[in-house]
Formats: C-alpha cells, sequence, structure tokens
C-alpha cells in the first residue's frame, strides 16, 4: 500500500520542555490517521511540523514524496490545514473567505465547488454573515470549505471538533468519511477518545511519545485484562477504597463508574464486593464489560 506521509525519528523541544521525542509513523493513501492524545501530548507539535510551520530538531518526514523541510513551498500546495483556533478572517463574510482562500491557491469556488459543495450547501444561505458572528459548528464548516478550496491530496486537522457541540461533531465526521472516498489523506488530531474509533487507524500518544499504533478494533482487542464497571453510593470514596484493594491494579473515573483491573487472571467480583462492604459502601453493583479505546489508552499509562 501506497504511504502518503512518513514520519522518521521526530523530536522537538520547546527550552528544556521535551514535546515530542523520536516519534514514527506512516500515513497509508487515502486514510484517515488519528493522532489520539490529552491536551500537551504532542500532538499539535506534530501537526505543525507535518504542516512545514515549525522545525524540528531532529528526524525527518515526508508527505508524497516531498521533505516538509527541502520542499516546503510545494508541500503548502498540496496540503490543506484547519488549525485548532478558528484563524480566518473575521471581519469578512463567509462567502469572501472562502474567495481569499481560493484566489491564494489560484483557482475559484466554481473551479472546486463540487468537492466542497457536501459542506459549503450548509452555510451558503449565510454566505454575507461575517466569520466572526457564525455559531462554533458553522465556523468549522467554513474553515473546512477553505482548507478544502485548492483540492489538497493530504488534509490535516489540528483538533477540528473541539469545542463544538455534539451534533456538529457527528455531521463533521460524516464529513470525513465522504472526503476519505475522494482519495483525500486525512491526519487528525483530537482529545475525543471516542472519535478514534472513527479513524481507520490511530496513533496512542502521551507526554510526546507514541504508545501503540493499530486499528481501532485491534487495540481494543490487546486489551487481555477483565474489566469491571464498579459503582456505589460514594464514587470519591469508592475510587479511593479500590486503589487500596490487594489486587489493585487500575481504577478510573467514568462518569458515573469506576472502570477497574485487577492483577487476578479473572477477577473475584465476590471478593471485591465483600471488600467493599467492609468499607462501608452501599448499593454496589459490580459487572464485567468489553474495553473501550480510553480504557486502552489508560492501560497503556500503568
Amino acid at each position: 500500500m501506497n504511504k502518503s506521509v512518513i514520519v522518521n525519528n521526530l523530536s522537538k523541544k520547546y527550552g528544556e520542555t521535551k514535546a515530542i521525542e523520536n516519534i514514527n509513523f506512516e500515513v497509508n493513501n487515502s486514510e484517515i490517521f488519528g493522532l489520539i492524545g490529552p491536551d500537551g501530548a504532542g500532538k499539535s507539535t506534530i501537526i505543525r511540523i507535518l504542516t512545514s510551520l515549525i522545525l524540528a530538531d531532529s528526524g525527518k518526514c515526508t508527505l508524497n514524496g516531498l521533505d516538509v523541510v527541502k520542499d516546503y513551498k510545494k508541500i503548502r500546495k498540496i496540503i490543506g490545514y484547519m488549525p485548532g483556533r478558528f484563524s480566518l478572517y473575521q471581519d469578512l463574510t463567509v462567502e469572501e473567505n472562502l474567495k481569499f482562500f481560493a484566489t491564494v491557491f489560484g483557482t475559484s469556488i466554481e473551479e472546486n465547488y463540487d468537492l466542497i459543495k457536501d459542506i459549503y450547501h450548509q452555510i451558503e444561505s449565510f454566505k454575507k454573515r461575517r466569520a466572526g458572528k457564525l455559531s462554533g459548528g458553522m465556523k468549522q464548516k467554513l474553515a473546512l470549505s477553505c482548507a478544502l478550496i485548492h483540492k489538497p491530496e493530504i488534509l490535516v486537522l489540528d483538533e477540528p471538533t473541539t469545542g463544538v457541540d455534539a451534533v456538529s461533531r457527528k455531521e463533521f465526521w460524516d464529513m470525513l468519511k465522504k472526503l476519505k472516498e475522494k482519495d483525500i489523506t486525512i491526519i487528525v488530531s483530537t482529545p475525543y477518545m471516542d472519535e478514534a474509533s472513527l479513524c481507520d487507524r490511530v496513533a496512542l500518544i502521551q507526554k510526546g511519545n507514541i504508545m501503540q499504533i493499530n486499528t481501532p478494533e485491534k487495540i481494543i482487542n490487546n486489551f487481555t485484562k477483565e474489566l469491571l464497571s464498579i459503582k456505589s453510593k460514594n464514587i470519591y470514596k469508592l475510587l479511593k477504597d479500590l486503589r487500596k484493594y490487594p489486587e489493585y491494579r487500575s481504577a478510573f473515573p467514568f462518569g458515573q463508574n469506576i472502570h477497574f483491573t485487577s492483577n487476578e487472571t479473572i477477577a473475584d467480583i465476590e471478593n471485591i464486593k465483600n471488600f467493599l462492604i467492609n468499607n462501608g459502601h452501599q448499593n454496589i453493583d459490580i459487572k464485567a464489560i468489553k474495553a473501550n479505546i480510553e480504557d486502552c489508552f489508560m492501560e497503556l499509562m500503568t
């Protein structure tokens, strides 16, 4: 399978702070590849290096065979970039922003309208409205339209769904799937673990290091510990007490429940329940569940 993006031993520091260290990954043609991790994990640093906005301290990366340092002018013509913060011209209208970006790349809205029509038609009725007056979801659609107007080969999105509502997030990912069908390679960073399952493959990143790269399904299947969802009347005391359980391995809050793993091959649910009763817990509910991406991420950190 042909590779659109190849990253070799990428490292970057800001002063004494290590942002990323020896990052390696490859992205296949027409693939949605996710960089998944919390704030400060190094996702935006990787994105900015790939888009030739900053230089790495060491390492090398290529996009469709072009070196991000030597060929940065050519790279900027074949990529579409959507930064995490809305960066279009607030005082220009929707239509004026789109025309401006089309002109910068020597094209027009009409020439590539077919590529953006599914996205743009949702905001076209507001084309005379200033960008700064748009809602979060509409700003997102405008930014994506501007990133696509020159028909890029690779689309790079830095936390594109941060701060938008759940409906807009779903619509956005539906749009990305349609773009993938048009042979556009997509790299997207996100702190939302639930969005990992919408990617073809993901890299789980923490503290500047990649912990694992695989399909979401394979990452979940690699979770070998028995996972328990535990609930009681006092969730804060529950978390504290579970971390004192003799066979404790991990315990993390997930909504109103605690996701718990023990060092036992098969968790002794009755023993755990008796332990909690002896520690004054009431209304205890314990059940085995299937792990999700977030569980796998937390497991890799233990």
